[in-house]
């Protein structure tokens, strides 16, 4: 069943791409409003393509946003494995539309590159499950998981209707484990399995101190200056180590164990490597841990903007009324996001004066995640990737956040797998890419993922 299945994938690889170049043709842009008549022509396509690759049930379901579009294959049995495959559909505006050396929905190969908006984010590697399943149910053939499949068309804009859709479908999403491609493996010839992500807190604080802005000659030396109490609640976040000093912030943190840091040292992570793509030359931080560690393994308390004050040419010379500023940290299992929040809160009003006003907002959070790497699933994802890639994968966290992952966690109870087939590949940016022969790996590493989890 394996081989054949192998077989059929490899026999099929035009036709696969062609099909790939169509659903890349579909400006399914979901930041944008003039693309809604886009966005039904993906779901549409999509739910095609399901049915015929062999897919049942399937449906486009309506949510608050846009549409979700869900298909499965159950013939395995209640008693076996049931796989929850993710992915997205919609896909990030093209601009600046100047930059791209061809159309953004005219796909086209380039030195082995595909090269089109969504070719690596997401479409290309959700794809890649469609024709994996397809593979294996063709000729009669079948699969030794159930699988179901959900894709979603608000990814790039925060899938603000995923969660609801998920809590209240729990029944119709029921799986054993989740399964995600919408990531990257560390270079061409070494894949990678991400069993951790980081959460996230997004926070901002508004203080508001005189009536209006003051003459700093007139009033300078005896008004607390709401930039100043800005930057001083900043500067307290981090000792010289690049530590987290607010009260409470490491309490619920999970320590590395041996094994975890032991699989973070074989990943490929130089110096040089974090020099060239920061542009700088000495790293910051916690010097009891490795770079790839802070990056992916730690709680981090960031700055991502702050304002206050006269910005316009030359001098003004005032004490502003009111100043502000936006900060995000990410969080690690078993941090809370919400805890956090408060924590955040709690810190900062220490440094208010009592005729002063604080205004504190949450923009966002989401909660960390972690696969264990002895686990089944990820023991049969290194198994697939060693025969789809001839090598097998390093294990590694991802600094960034996907809080679908916590959430299928959460009111699933499925361990999710991240089997990522992409690289760098320009997402989000002109010329957006993804390797052909990546593609086409990722369909056989999802068939040999689905063989050996059903064993």
């Amino acid at each position: 069943m394996l081989d054949q299945a192998v077989t059929n994938a490899r026999a099929n690889r035009e036709r696969q791409l062609n099909q790939l170049f169509e659903f890349l043709r579909i400006p399914s842009v979901s930041a944008l409003s003039e693309h809604q008549v886009d966005i039904e022509r993906a779901t549409q396509w999509l739910a095609s393509n399901m049915t015929e690759a062999g897919l049942e049930h399937v449906e486009i379901i309506s949510t608050g946003g846009n549409p979700i579009v869900y298909g499965d294959w159950l013939g395995a049995g209640p008693n076996a494995q049931t796989v929850l495959v993710y992915g997205h559909y919609d896909v990030q505006p093209v601009d600046p539309l100047e930059l791209w050396i061809s159309p953004p929905f005219d796909p086209q190969i380039r030195d082995g590159e595909i090269y089109a908006r969504g070719a690596s984010d997401d479409k290309g590697q959700m794809f890649a499950h469609i024709k994996a399943v397809e593979a294996m149910l063709a000729g009669g053939g079948k699969l030794p998981v159930n699988v179901k499949m959900i894709f979603e068309g608000e990814e790039e804009v925060g899938s603000p209707s995923l969660e609801p859709f998920v809590v209240e479908h729990n029944d119709l999403l029921a799986a054993t484990s989740g399964l995600i491609s919408d990531g990257r493996i560390v270079d061409a010839d070494t894949p990678s399995l991400v069993y951790a992500l980081r959460g996230m807190t997004y926070m901002e604080i508004r203080i508001k101190g005189p009536s209006r802005d003051l003459h700093s000659g007139s009033y300078g030396g005896s008004v607390h200056n709401p930039a100043q109490l800005v930057a001083e609640i900043i500067a307290s976040m981090h000792d010289r180590n690049g530590t987290v000093t607010i009260p409470g912030f490491y309490d619920n943190v999970c320590p590395l164990s041996t094994e975890e840091r032991q699989a973070l040292a074989n990943v490929p992570h130089s110096l040089d490597q974090w020099r060239e793509e920061t542009g700088l030359d000495a790293p910051w931080g916690e010097e009891e841990y490795t770079i790839l560690e802070r990056t992916t393994a730690r709680p981090t308390c960031e700055v991502n903007g702050m304002w206050g004050g006269f910005q316009g040419e030359g001098g003004k010379t005032i004490i502003p009324a009111e100043a502000g500023a936006k900060i995000s940290m990410r969080l690690v299992p078993d941090q809370d996001p919400q805890e956090i929040a408060r924590l955040f809160e709690a810190h900062v009003r220490r440094f208010i004066p009592a005729d002063y006003t604080l205004e504190v907002l949450e923009h966002a959070h989401g909660r960390p995640a972690i696969t264990p790497i002895d686990s089944p699933e990820s023991k049969a994802a290194a198994r697939a990737y060693q025969a789809a890639w001839g090598k097998s994968p390093v294990f590694t966290r991802e600094g960034g956040s996907i809080p679908i992952v916590a959430t299928f966690q959460k009111e699933l109870g499925a361990p999710v797998v991240l089997m990522g087939f992409g690289l760098d590949d320009n997402v989000h940016a002109p010329n957006e890419h993804f390797r052909l022969d990546h593609f086409y790996k990722g369909i056989e590493t999802i068939i040999h993922y689905y063989h050996y989890l059903g064993d």
